[in-house]
């Protein structure tokens, strides 16, 4: 066999799959966006975090704690 036609033959392959994954792909994207059109996302506000001064000496000691130079 050529080598060419190896080559191109291979190609042709990976074109393919491509489409049919890109396919695949849009199928599921909309299953998805069907699927969650129903549900309500609760927004939540993140806890607040304050700083100590236990926690802003563990940052002056990182370096030995880590192995830093």
């Amino acid at each position: 066999m050529n080598k060419n036609l190896i080559v191109v033959l291979v190609l042709v392959v990976l074109v393919v799959v491509s489409a049919i994954q890109a396919v695949q792909l849009m199928g599921l994207k909309e299953k998805v966006s069907t699927s969650t059109s129903g549900i309500s996302t609760k927004t939540s506000s993140a806890p607040h975090v304050t700083t100590t001064d236990s926690s802003s000496s563990s940052l002056q000691n990182l370096d030995s704690m880590v192995g830093g130079c």
